[in-house]
Formats: C-alpha cells, sequence, structure tokens
C-alpha cells in the first residue's frame, strides 16, 4: 500500500476528476468516490449509511493520508441563487445545507478515522469565498453563503478535536476561485480576465495550498493562492 493515499469525494465532478488526477501525479494512491461510483466507490453524501458504508470499504485497504470533499451544491435544474428575501424557500436552503455543509461533516465523523496518526495528514473540503461573514459586501445568495458558512465553522470545530489524537493533522476549507464548470457556468461572465481558471489548474493551486499548510494553520480557509479568508 503507498504512504501516501487519498480519497476524494465528489471525484466525478470537473474539479474533482481533477484533483484526483492531480494527486495520482504527485505520487498518491487515489479512492475515487462519488454517486455514480463508476470509477471508484460509490457514496451518496446527503446520506450518512452511504457514507459510512463507503468509509468502511476504504479502510479495508488501510488508512489515508489525504481526505478531500470536492463535492458541493450552487445551483440545479429546480434551485438557483437567491438575490433577495422573496426567493428563500425551505426546501432548498435544506438541500445547500445537506450537501455543502452537512454531507461533509458526515464524512469527516467516517473518515477522519482512517487518518494516519503518526504521519502528516489532511482532511479538506472545498468551501467559497462567498462563505466569509465579513466578506459579504453584496448580500444575496443566501442559502450557499450561509451553508459555505456552516461549513467553515464545522472545519474550524473539527480541527480543534482532531488535533488531541492527531498532532500533524490539517484541517481545511478550501476556495477553489472561479473554475469553468457547470457549478460556475451561469456565473462566468464578470469573471475578470485570467481568473477563469480550468479544473487542471485550479486543482493544481489547490493541491499546492495543502502541500503548504501545516498544523498551526488547521481550522482555517484558504484561497487558491494560499491567501487565508476572513471567517
Amino acid at each position: 500500500m503507498s504512504a501516501r493515499r487519498a480519497a476524494v469525494i465528489g471525484a466525478n465532478g470537473g474539479l474533482g476528476a481533477a484533483l484526483c488526477d492531480g494527486l495520482e501525479a504527485r505520487g498518491f494512491d487515489v479512492v475515487r468516490l462519488s454517486r455514480n461510483g463508476d470509477d471508484g466507490v460509490h457514496v451518496d453524501i446527503e446520506a450518512e449509511a452511504s457514507i459510512a458504508a463507503a468509509a468502511a470499504r476504504v479502510a479495508e485497504q488501510g488508512s489515508l493520508t489525504r481526505i478531500i470533499v470536492a463535492a458541493g451544491l450552487l445551483h440545479n435544474e429546480g434551485l438557483s441563487p437567491e438575490r433577495s428575501l422573496k426567493d428563500l424557500q425551505q426546501d432548498r436552503l435544506a438541500k445547500l445545507f445537506a450537501v455543502n455543509a452537512i454531507g461533509p461533516i458526515l464524512v469527516a465523523k467516517h473518515f477522519v478515522p482512517l487518518l494516519a496518526r503518526d504521519a502528516p495528514s489532511l482532511f479538506a473540503a472545498l468551501s467559497a469565498r462567498v462563505g466569509s461573514i465579513g466578506d459579504n459586501r453584496v448580500g444575496g445568495w443566501y442559502g450557499y453563503r450561509a451553508s459555505k458558512a456552516a461549513l467553515n465553522m464545522f472545519i474550524r470545530t473539527l480541527a480543534i478535536e482532531v488535533a488531541r489524537t492527531r498532532p500533524l493533522a490539517v484541517c481545511a476549507g478550501l476556495h477553489p476561485g472561479t473554475v469553468d464548470t457547470a457549478l460556475s457556468k451561469p456565473f462566468q461572465r464578470g469573471v475578470a480576465a485570467g481568473k477563469l481558471f480550468t479544473p487542471a489548474q485550479s486543482a493544481g493551486y489547490l493541491l499546492d495550498v495543502m502541500d503548504g499548510l501545516t498544523p498551526t494553520q488547521s481550522g482555517r480557509c484558504f484561497a487558491w493562492d494560499g491567501q487565508e479568508i476572513a471567517p
């Protein structure tokens, strides 16, 4: 078994697949997990039983040194970012929290115990700059902002607990920038020149950030360029 073993949840997405490819290029043995499970292990991030079963299957092959949650939701056929209070709907808010916040922390519940105790390791989840409370100056996007802010708090709380048993581990939120994937497609018009990344570009930046993080930075959120994002 490779000493550098990673699990990527959401591996079938554009950025998730690019992260898997990038990890493999850096010498990691990668377990790809996704809802369809076509090229790896099946997992439904909205169902804890599915997450637990996937973790048990991954555990059969040994410990992990890196866990990345690349799954996330901004919009779908029946859901789009809210522009004002009148757009809020309870079921849509619940869906955003289920995918963007509750799912990732349940992944942590079942997968973090697989992290090596005596080697540097990392749990990371894709967050977003718009999840920063201090950086919110334009409003809107209630559900997405709030669910990512909740994710950031989950990661901070997780980091405190993980440090007690895995002092070499890092827990972090990661902002990938605007990536040319289905998630950002409807919102790319105003992106500055040179700031719309291909999945491979963003994955490379994020992997560089992950490689440079230390336990003293655990519990924080970082952008693709390594800059810390305010809570």
